[in-house]
């Protein structure tokens, strides 16, 4: 049986970041900040910038994500934070029917997931959020919002679902606040609530 740890994404840990976002899907050339820039910015940044731009972030406190170890490998990433440093957010139409103000500090966003293909199916995302939960309450956050995909609707490529899949977030928890397309969700987690 494999030894699953989390782990706080810092700049020590920098080539783990790197190994565990290029496993598949987009997160090698994305470097986790599709959240952090608007779309005119992020049209004229190149993978390099965007990678040393993770870089940077990953010296700041709280860290903006985790990494997930499978057996002492960098197997899968999360990025969890203040939704007010993910300003892409507030500037998505998806996400308008918040109930929260975009400028409260205390909500913070569950905004993308990576598991590297050679560790799919092992709960990993579950794993993931559980230690993102942990993370946000750990670190004052009142709120924990996410925007998963409910894959029952539909198929979804597999690309898009780094923002998550609705069935995970509603067994850690989470209960769905807007649907702002049918397959799209907004959920949260009431995290002044004990644990």
């Amino acid at each position: 049986m494999s030894t699953i740890t989390i782990e706080p994404a810092t700049q020590s840990r920098f080539e783990d970041a790197e190994h565990a976002l290029s496993g598949g899907g987009d997160g090698a050339s994305c470097q986790c900040q599709w959240w952090l820039m608007r779309g005119k910015d992020w049209d004229v940044t190149t993978r390099p910038q965007r990678e040393q731009m993770l870089h940077d972030e990953l010296a700041s406190a709280p860290t903006p994500a985790l990494i997930a170890y499978v057996d002492g490998e960098p197997a899968g990433w999360v990025r969890v934070g203040p939704r007010v440093r993910q300003p892409r957010l507030a500037h998505t139409r998806a996400f308008a029917a918040t109930p929260h103000a975009w400028d409260d500090p205390d909500v913070w966003a569950v905004t993308c997931f990576v598991v590297r293909k050679e560790y799919r199916g092992q709960g990993l995302n579950a794993r993931l959020l559980d230690a993102a939960i942990a993370h946000a309450r750990a670190n004052g956050a009142r709120v924990l919002e996410a925007y998963p995909t409910d894959t029952t609707v539909g198929k979804t490529p597999v690309n898009d679902l780094y923002i998550g899949i609705l069935s995970v977030f509603l067994a850690a928890g989470f209960h769905e606040v807007a649907r702002p397309k049918p397959h799209r969700t907004i959920v949260e987690l009431d995290l002044a609530q004990p644990a």
